[in-house]
């Protein structure tokens, strides 16, 4: 029992609530928009569960993989994880991240092809990203390889369960994300500066500082919401999502935090990084709700 424990400590619990609430906010968006509801209660259920739980799995195999990959770095600067302790050994991470995979990618089939091909394409993102050629090295790629999977190929996946991904309305949403996260990605990295720089590591946090990072962070954060506003205008998104351009000043607020750098007292990494979550949460939701909204607005036209 003791030894599960600290298996589930591994896979790092709270940042699975990121793909559950966003697949799950997306899939309900999808299958509003998609005019589904002709299906059964049970089908629904069959339809959802096995997709929420994949994306869940597949950022636990991740979260396992990037520990046993990073032992040499978490040793240095975050030294109450479980292999920086010995509570789990590099090879039991590597095997666990090895099995969650399969788990995520057989869960995957169970949904549809498309949402499995998705998946698949996340896989290979994570697996590269910790692994050879490792793009966690690389200046500016490493903030890609986060923010593709995590945002276009995550929202993508979750809207097949339904409806067709490649429509105007999640392609916009996911790139959205995407920019939003590329941006915000910086967040993880301050306290990891130095350690990251000892392992070869470049980031924009130890390579032009703190201060210049959390400018840059801001403005693609910010660009990123701003989107919103000629996306609605040329007819992309419906209007009710102009609404979603507030979050410019979630951006703003994320920044003053990222230069602040100051650690969580509740979580394991700065205030910002903690905000950052919130901040997606409350996008993919309101998303969500929009999407709801306008969908029986056009309805009822």
């Amino acid at each position: 029992m003791r030894k599960i424990r600290r298996y589930l400590i591994l896979l790092r619990p709270f940042t699975l609530l990121a793909p559950l609430i966003v697949s799950l906010s997306v899939m309900t968006a999808s299958y509003v928009y998609a005019s589904t509801h002709s299906l059964p209660l049970l089908s629904l259920f069959w339809s959802m569960v096995p997709a929420c739980l994949c994306l869940a799995v597949l950022n636990g195999a991740s979260n396992a993989l990037n520990q046993a990959a990073d032992f040499q770095e978490d040793c240095l600067s975050k030294p109450y994880r479980p292999l920086p302790q010995r509570l789990v050994t590099v090879r039991e991470a590597y095997w666990i991240a090895l099995l969650l995979y399969g788990v995520a990618i057989g869960c995957a089939f169970l949904v549809n092809f498309l949402f499995a091909g998705f998946v698949i394409g996340i896989t290979l993102f994570t697996v590269t990203y910790s692994l050879g050629p490792r793009m966690k090295r690389f200046l500016v790629v490493n903030q890609l390889w986060v923010a593709l999977p995590r945002g276009m190929l995550g929202i993508l996946a979750s809207w097949s369960v339904f409806a067709d991904p490649f429509q105007s309305l999640p392609l916009a949403i996911g790139g959205i994300a995407s920019a939003f996260l590329f941006g915000v990605t910086a967040t993880k990295d301050v306290l990891d500066a130095a350690a990251d720089r000892t392992v070869g590591t470049h980031t924009l946090c130890n390579v032009v500082g703190v201060q210049t990072t959390a400018v840059v962070s801001t403005g693609i954060m910010v660009a990123s919401f701003a989107a919103v506003i000629p996306l609605v205008l040329l007819g992309v998104l419906p209007g009710v999502f102009m609404a979603l351009a507030g979050l410019m000043l979630c951006g703003v607020l994320i920044g003053v935090l990222l230069l602040r750098g100051s650690r969580s007292r509740s979580w394991e990494n700065t205030n910002a990084w903690l905000a950052m979550y919130v901040t997606y949460f409350f996008f993919t939701i309101s998303f969500a709700c929009l999407t709801i909204v306008s969908s029986f607005a056009s309805q009822a036209v």
